[in-house]
């Protein structure tokens, strides 16, 4: 962790960045990174692994909050901190000890103000939160991905009663099984009445004497599993998709959270996306850009070939239509802007180099020209004087 590289420093930004600072800035290095764009660079697949674990900390606000606070500590298992539900990373497994459910299960057999049901009463089990890493394409059309996740849910040996198998939990005749007490003190103001754990069974209105061996009486157990999420065409970077049901079990027979997935998409070394449209930038020769051409353009279902009329500038944007992302929960696609850039050829041989010179003179081009074009320019900025005299 000693050789980690501050994430802001890592993206080139303040600490104060705005989130579009933040999305724009990890969508250009990734781009100049991609292993597609450097193939066979171990250095620029390294940088490309680095933008990628600064964005993906940094485009949560949660997980920007801890780490502005906490530094790595806030974002990594392994400082004790820990990430959450979830972990840190795309789905990763987080830094949970394997019975040590305390924290998770605070609300289900402790006290506090959550105390106001009765213990024995069902309980919707909490959101699980991870994040899911997309491809350009998986994002554009849609996908079905397994994705991995670190859940807590019934102990398989007990079937989430905490007991060892032949016996049952005893209801507690201190507080018949609500798992509160009740008190009263007569202050100067009058009676105080209060509520607090019941001590005999600490909250959870059963007491087990036979614990289960594998929970160790918890009734519950973190799983290492994954799950089969449809991934929708059109979602896109940030956006959150709820699985129901899919999250950490209930309490007493209530149902499950929900399973909060969080998308990152990956950078394409060709295209640009923006809501359902596809940008390309495409370079063209100056002949192409002259003459015209029929090309062939790069897009998400392959190649379709274009007509580029003569006389084409650089900077000109055309439209293919239908050949972006598919529409969000919707029919139809986005357009592609394909941005044509004519280039500037380089290191012409003299013959080359010769022909240039001979057709810039059938265009009227050369010393001649532009001193006659600056005869011209003068005698318009004299009369310009004349007339303001």
């Amino acid at each position: 962790m000693a050789d980690k590289r501050d994430y802001y420093e890592v993206l080139g930004l303040q600490k104060g960045a705005s989130e579009e600072e933040i999305k724009k800035a990890y969508r250009r290095l990734a781009k100049e990174n991609h292993p597609d764009m450097n193939p066979g660079d171990k250095g620029a697949e390294a940088r490309f692994k680095e933008i990628g674990e600064a964005y993906e900390v940094l485009s949560d606000p949660e997980k920007r909050t801890r780490y502005d606070q906490f530094g790595f500590a806030g974002v990594d298992p392994s400082y004790g901190a820990g990430a959450g539900a979830g972990g840190a990373g795309f789905g990763g497994f987080g830094g949970f000890d394997d019975l040590d459910l305390g924290d998770i299960f605070g609300s289900f057999f402790s006290g506090g103000a959550a105390r106001s049901r009765s213990a024995g009463g069902p309980r919707k089990g909490e959101n699980l939160r991870v994040r899911a890493e997309l491809t350009f394409e998986e994002a554009a059309f849609g996908c079905t991905k397994e994705v991995p996740i670190s859940r807590i849910e019934n102990c398989p040996e007990c079937s989430g009663t905490g007991c060892a198998k032949g016996t049952t939990p005893e209801v507690c005749s201190r507080c018949s099984g609500t798992g509160s007490i009740r008190s009263q003190v007569r202050t100067a103001f009058g009676v105080m009445s209060s509520t607090s754990p019941c001590p005999d069974c600490s909250g959870a209105g059963k007491i087990i004497h036979s614990p289960c061996p594998k929970c160790r009486g918890k009734g519950a157990v973190r799983k290492n599993t994954t799950t089969r999420v449809d991934f929708p065409g059109g979602i896109d970077d940030g956006q959150t998709l709820s699985v129901r049901g899919a999250g950490h079990r209930g309490a007493n027979g209530g149902p499950a959270g929900d399973l909060l997935i969080t998308v990152s998409v990956l950078p394409h070394s060709q295209f640009e996306r923006e809501g359902f449209d596809i940008y390309y930038e495409m370079p063209i020769t100056i002949t192409q850009a002259a003459l015209g051409d029929s090309v062939e353009v790069p897009t998400l279902d392959g190649k379709v070939k274009y007509t580029i009329p003569d006389g084409t500038q650089t900077g000109t944007v055309f439209r293919l239509r239908g050949k972006g992302t598919q529409r969000l929960n919707a029919s139809g696609r986005g357009d592609q802007f394909v941005t044509v850039t004519v280039q500037t050829p380089r290191n012409l041989t003299n013959e080359q180099k010769e022909l240039l010179r001979k057709l810039g003179e059938t265009f009227g081009e050369g010393e001649g020209r532009r001193s006659k074009l600056g005869d011209i320019l003068s005698e318009e900025l004299k009369g310009k004087k004349k007339k303001k005299k």
